[in-house]
Order: structure tokens, then sequence, then C-alpha cells
């Protein structure tokens, strides 16, 4: 499935910031990966964090994951595989900019850079908040809110954030939440086939991550902390 290029959302377009800059780091690339139901804008598009990246030398690209920041039904369409097409063509256009690659995702953007690098020579991986435990408790009546329903709302807390980085979808398909519970079991199977260097961080408090998610990362991957 290719990727839509209709971006409605506004702010949740795809962004590469490159340049030519002499500092140590211009042949460093870094790839942020953001989460479920969500857009590049968590990423920062128009914070902080790419940018000091970016003025440093290092070349940034945030990809737009498959059926994000388009509508749901669009998304409700997708499953993790074609999130992850998304990351690995991220990667490989980063291989072709960079020698050096670090994949950096959150929430289930986490999942998916813990994925890749497990299957592809990055350099370095850094997961936020990736899930292994979650924390709502309508998880177990998925079953039977498939049968009659497409779609729940998301459970959305309030956090002192501008809203430029919380552009994204106010409900999730259930088709793809599903699909989430089913990446989670994967990803964690490949754990300990990760080598790379990785950093694991886990925001408390959280409300749809349970904390422990971090620990598990950090004790089942193989890399050198």
């Amino acid at each position: 499935m290719s990727q839509s290029t209709a971006t409605r959302y506004r702010g949740a377009e795809p962004f590469l910031l490159r340049d030519h800059y002499p500092a140590a780091g211009g042949d460093y690339g870094v790839l942020l990966v953001h989460g479920f139901t969500g857009s590049p804008a968590e990423m920062g598009a128009g914070g902080q964090l790419p940018w000091r990246g970016h003025a440093r030398g290092y070349t940034v690209l945030a990809p737009r994951l498959c059926g994000h920041g388009t509508n749901e039904r669009e998304m409700r369409l997708t499953a993790w595989p074609h999130w992850y097409s998304a990351v690995e063509d991220g990667y490989h256009l980063l291989r072709g900019l960079c020698r050096k690659v670090a994949a950096v995702g959150l929430s289930m953007g986490g999942l998916l850079v813990l994925k890749l690098a497990a299957e592809y020579p990055v350099d370095k991986v850094v997961s936020l908040s990736a899930p292994i435990y979650l924390a709502d408790r309508r998880l177990p009546l998925l079953p039977a809110y498939r049968l009659f329903r497409r779609y729940i709302p998301k459970k959305r807390k309030r956090y002192d954030v501008d809203p430029i980085y919380t552009v994204g979808y106010d409900r999730m398909p259930l088709d793809c939440l599903t699909s989430l519970l089913e990446l989670i079991k994967h990803v964690e199977n490949l754990l300990p086939v990760i080598t790379a260097p990785a950093l694991v961080i886990q925001s408390q408090p959280e409300h749809t991550v349970r904390p422990e998610s971090a620990r598990h990362i950090y004790i089942r991957v193989r890399s050198v902390h």
C-alpha cells in the first residue's frame, strides 16, 4: 500500500532538515518516528529537538506513517506493516545521505524503531515511552467493541503542551488498535536481537503506557546501554 500524499491535518506534514554545516554531526542522520494516530508534529517540527540537531549539522527526517495525518477512515485501511514500511523508507533515505543513522521513536514509533534496530544496522536507537504493557482498561473489551463499533475515542490528558505538538486523531480505529497489539508482541520477540546502543526513556505520569514497559525493554535488549 502506498502512502497517501494528501496530508489533510495542518501541521501533520513530514519534514526533512538538511543543510551543509561544517559541524561534527554533518554525516549523521536522525530518524524521528511519531506515535499511534499522531503525526510528525509530535516530534517537534516547530520546536527545539529537530532544530537543535540540525543546527549541530545533523540531517533530521520525520516521516508520516501510512494512514496518519489524513483521516481515521484512511488509517483504518492500514496495519502495522504499512506503518513500518514508512520507517524503512525513511531509514533508506537517510542511509543514502549520511554515513550514520540514529532512530528515535515515540510511543508506537518507539516499537517501530526497535524493530528497525533489530533488522538493520542502526547506529543508535532511542525509544520514548514505547508500549509493551498498555494502561487502557478498555483493551479486554476490544473483541466486543469490534462487533458493533469501528472507532473509540482516545483517552486524552491535559498537559501543558503547545498544540503544535498534538496534531493527530481524536479517535482510534479498532482494527488498527488490534494491529498495534500484534506489533507489540512481534517487537517483544525481537528485543534480544537488538545490539545497537540503546537509550530507553519512559515518561511519568503516563496514562497510556505502563512504566514497567521501559524496564522490560531495557532488560531484554542485548545492546551496550
